[in-house]
């Protein structure tokens, strides 16, 4: 596979550096980036993070944090769901949090056309995917985790499924530049695929309340086109709050920057630019003064909670702003016209 790893760089309402530099300020000097200072960090949100540092133009701190996740990866390719000042904190494996280094360890490709990172990161990726499928289960669904006591739980979560989705495509596509074969993981994401879209009776619907089990599946590109179009329409009105942005879960009067601009790129991945733009302008002035994002408010009384600066917010925003406004070559990552083409 080759990429063109050329970008365009557009004005914008936002100050990437400010929100960049937020992240900067609290990663460790291991790498680490924690959710906040003196909070926790998961696999998850630290790569998220380290994305966020990429779109920022921080490419030796994003180094930095991936070059942690290569040393605390377990020996069966997960690592551990929490940690707090690089202790271990939940000793759960998880195969959404595991798998989704491929996804930044791809967009740091994309940016940087870093082929020598790359290699030095294949063999972390791979143990990455090799554990997720390791727990996927014959209907074709993933396994959430593996339990502290080392016990398999036989649950899915639908939105953790998109992600092991979205994380396998990059996987594969990764192998693909690298000149490697990897059928198994093909036939993984295939089985995954068919379970999102034909076989919702085997994941855990008591999720469906929370708004990323709604366009998770468009937005990791399990569901695309007309398929896509149906399930924004069908359940908008329950989770969007026009003018505001995105309830986390249906039933609390709770917006998330985050969950907002996440639909925002679900949005712009399916052909929708002009409405993912729409949506992401509803957070423009939910900042602080130092130019940093918040986590979320209360609707209507408008009352800022948590009142963490939290990386991984921060980090989203700058993914929905290169998403948006075509940043950098990674911005065609979630677009499902440039998967299209890969033929995975």
């Amino acid at each position: 596979m080759s990429f063109n790893l050329s970008g365009v760089k557009q004005d914008l309402t936002i100050d990437i550096d400010s929100v960049a530099v937020l992240i900067v300020n609290t990663q460790k000097e291991n790498g680490e980036i924690p959710w906040c200072r003196g909070e926790k960090t998961d696999p998850w949100d630290h790569v998220e993070a380290a994305m966020g540092l990429c779109i920022g133009g921080y490419i030796k701190e994003a180094k930095r944090a991936f070059e942690w996740m290569a040393r605390t990866q377990l020996a069966d390719g997960s690592w551990y769901t929490s940690y707090r000042d690089g202790i271990p904190e939940d000793k759960t494996r998880d195969t959404n949090m595991s798998s989704y280094i491929a996804v930044g360890v791809l967009h740091h490709f994309l940016v940087t056309g870093d082929i020598t990172f790359l290699k030095k990161l294949w063999p972390t990726v791979k143990a990455a995917i090799n554990f997720a499928l390791s727990l996927q289960a014959p209907g074709g669904e993933v396994y959430w985790a593996v339990s502290p006591e080392g016990k398999i739980d036989p649950m899915a979560l639908l939105t953790g499924s998109c992600s092991v989705y979205m994380s396998l495509k990059c996987a594969l596509a990764i192998a693909r530049q690298l000149g490697r074969q990897m059928p198994a993981w093909r036939d993984g994401l295939m089985k995954l695929r068919d379970a999102v879209r034909h076989k919702p009776y085997n994941f855990n619907m008591t999720k469906s309340r929370y708004s990323m089990d709604w366009f998770y599946p468009i937005l990791a590109g399990v569901l695309s086109g007309e398929m896509a179009q149906k399930r924004v329409e069908k359940f908008w009105k329950k989770f969007v709050i026009d003018g505001q942005g995105v309830l986390c879960v249906s039933d609390r009067p709770w917006v998330t920057v985050a969950e907002t601009c996440e639909l925002s790129i679900a949005l712009a991945a399916m052909g929708k630019p002009g409405l993912a733009e729409t949506v992401f302008n509803w957070i423009q002035n939910k900042t602080n003064t130092d130019g940093s994002y918040w986590c979320g408010f209360t609707c209507p009384d408008m009352t800022i909670w948590p009142e963490d600066k939290s990386t991984w917010t921060n980090a989203v925003v700058l993914i929905a702003a290169d998403v948006i406004y075509d940043l950098t070559p990674a911005s065609r990552l979630f677009n499902h016209s440039f998967w299209e083409a890969q033929k995975l």
